[in-house]
């Protein structure tokens, strides 16, 4: 397939936001319990086969799609384009990549009207549309909100085998890095990327892929996240709490990493920053800096690297794995997530920790 870098490339389309993530369950049952009576999404319509969900101040159909299958693994992420007029740049930016390109005017999920379908360069299902059903936006339902109310699909996180290039293609996409992680010799390690004014839209994480390793929704405030881990502890729930509650390093945000009934990994986020400025700098934090994935420098358990959801080609088949060959991240940081804070030669650690440690560098 040809690289973003290799071909003189048409306009790419104009990508407002992440919009929506389609995930192919084994039960649907099992796991309409843990996103709506747990977690407390809203069901917008359902079937014997498939719910369409969203968060509490999203307007249009749904924010999420649950469909009953045979392998649990991610069948779209979705975003939407400014106007109607970008499906046609969708399709002639692709195809000019190579990648195979769908296009359906009625739309491939329910609720959405004319939409591009693609396999992209790093193997994903992305969706690309822009006329949607409208819905009640329930921003003002306090009385339906419950324990940590999510209000907004925030990002996807995604597992690459060489994080390089897919910068490279999301770059050219015209996604915009807000941060990144790399090592002495200048080697990124994973990339934040956003459309929306945020910290990202997307990031990709380096590993075997392409793998969807989070799908995160926003709530509005750090103490609806702890309150979540309350009523999954009292729920006898807390099993499927991977890691944190936390505030990360990279996007300031605080955060809690939960498993649904079949491994697909999502994200409680809050609280990061405004990055809609044309100069907005890059912050680049040190591999080595344990506080880039934990500020708290809690452990980074090893499945938070390891495990991720398979991709879906356009067919519906599972996407074979790219292995990544150089270093990844968990290599070259064992031993430093969550014991020690990392200094350089000769950093005192004498005060506060305020000595020693990268915060990360404005580029």
């Amino acid at each position: 397939m040809a690289e973003a870098s290799a071909v003189v490339l048409p306009p790419p389309p104009d990508i407002v936001r992440c919009a929506s993530v389609e995930l192919v369950v084994t039960d649907l049952a099992a796991a309409r319990r843990f996103w709506v009576d747990v977690l407390g999404l809203v069901v917008t319509s359902e079937s014997d086969d498939v719910i369409h969900l969203r968060t509490f101040e999203e307007f249009i159909h749904h924010n999420l799609v649950l469909r009953e299958g045979p392998v649990a693994a991610a069948a779209a992420i979705s975003y939407r384009v400014r106007e109607p007029a970008d499906l046609d740049r969708a399709e002639a930016f692709f195809a000019a990549l190579g990648c195979r390109v769908e296009r359906r005017p009625d739309g491939f999920a329910e609720g959405f009207g004319d939409t591009v379908r693609v396999e992209d360069p790093l193997g994903f299902p992305l969706e690309l549309f822009h006329d949607a059903e409208h819905v009640e936006r329930l921003a003002w339902a306090y009385d339906r909100q419950g324990t940590a109310p999510l209000v907004r699909l925030d990002h996807v996180n995604q597992v690459v085998p060489h994080v390089p290039s897919g910068r490279t293609y999301l770059e050219a996409l015209g996604f915009r890095v807000t941060e990144d992680i790399q090592d002495a010799d200048g080697v990124t390690y994973a990339a934040w990327l956003r459309r929306k004014p945020t910290v990202h839209d997307v990031a990709l994480t380096g590993g075997d892929g392409p793998r969807l390793h989070h799908v995160a929704f926003a709530t509005r405030e750090s103490h609806h996240v702890t309150a979540l881990c309350d009523r999954l502890g009292a729920l006898r729930r807390s099993d499927c709490i991977e890691r944190g509650p936390g505030r990360h390093g990279v996007s300031n945000a605080f955060y809690l990493y939960l498993r649904d009934p079949d491994g697909h990994r999502v994200e409680i986020y809050t609280q990061d920053y405004w990055t809609g400025d044309p100069d907005n700098p890059v912050v680049t934090w040190d591999v080595h800096d344990n506080q880039r994935r934990d500020w708290w420098g809690n452990p980074v358990v090893p499945s938070w690297y390891t495990e991720a959801s398979p991709v879906l080609d356009l067919s519906g088949s599972v996407r074979p794995l790219v292995t990544r060959h150089e270093a990844g991240e968990m290599d070259v940081t064992i031993g430093a997530d969550g014991f020690s804070y990392t200094r350089p030669p000769g950093g005192s650690g004498d005060v506060d920790g305020a000595e020693g440690f990268k915060l990360g560098t404005q580029l």
